[in-house]
């Protein structure tokens, strides 16, 4: 990846205390960010993240801060605390998300579908909207949200994940379609089948399960985190500068139609 793509720039990530989350944190510090702010629904992992980037600069260059993305007056509160503190948003990694176990439509309560739709769709929302808020006021700003593939095609077993990634594909068009005229540009990442904490905990001990995911990804293979997190450091990032408005699918090529 060419050095400098998040030269000098305030960056949020959410979901960061793992997974994709952390890989990006890192790389948007290791791409030059001034600032990550690292949030996650657990505080601990969150700090985990940011100590790590600050362990490896001269300088702080991380912060970690505990938010569940889901409540609006946390998520301004966080937003806005940026803003008030840095002076700025940059950039903003919309990367916060759930899975759940396989279940027939009919079998699908409605508590799970709340759930799944809160987390996945409704808290990207919450962020884009108030994001967008001060990036309007400055006049730029780069977002990128976190899809799937089950934002293109549905996901076997798992309606209410399709419907929440759908979901955020369309909230990123909505955006990108109405803010590029401000200066702002919004995009998508829609990872394959990733080798995360999270799919670790869906597939449990099933190794059925584990060679089937792998399968879907051209290689046999699941993703690795950074190799998503390369991705989205670069729609965030001046390289991409007319990009806008996408939903780029990272997975090797398995959902080539």
């Amino acid at each position: 990846m060419p050095s400098g793509l998040a030269l000098d720039k305030v960056v949020l990530v959410t979901g960061a205390g793992g997974g994709i989350g952390r890989a990006s944190a890192q790389q948007f510090a290791a791409q030059g960010a001034s600032h990550v702010i690292v949030v996650d629904i657990d505080g601990e992992a969150a700090a985990a993240t940011a100590d790590g980037i600050n362990a490896a600069a001269s300088e702080p260059r991380a912060s970690a801060v505990q938010v569940d993305v889901t409540h609006e007056a946390a998520v301004a509160a966080l937003v806005d605390g940026i803003v008030a503190t840095h002076g700025r948003l940059d950039s903003a990694f919309n990367n916060a998300g759930i899975s759940d176990q396989m279940s027939e439509f009919h079998d699908l309560d409605l508590a799970r579908w709340d759930r799944m739709i809160a987390v996945n769709l409704t808290s990207v929302f919450l962020c884009m909207k108030h994001e967008l808020f001060h990036m309007a006021a400055a006049g730029t700003g780069t977002i990128v949200n976190t899809s799937s593939g089950a934002g293109v095609v549905a996901a076997p077993g798992q309606p209410h994940y399709t419907a929440a990634k759908h979901g955020v594909v369309g909230l990123t068009k909505a955006a990108a379609q109405e803010y590029a005229r401000r200066g702002i540009r919004v995009n998508a990442v829609l990872p394959g089948s990733t080798d995360t904490p999270m799919i670790r905990r869906f597939i449990g001990d099933n190794e059925e399960i584990a060679k089937l995911i792998a399968s879907t990804n051209i290689g046999g293979r699941m993703l690795t985190a950074d190799e998503v997190a390369e991705v989205a450091v670069w729609l965030a990032s001046d390289a991409s500068s007319m990009v806008n408005g996408q939903s780029l699918i990272v997975d090797g090529g398995g959902l080539v139609r």
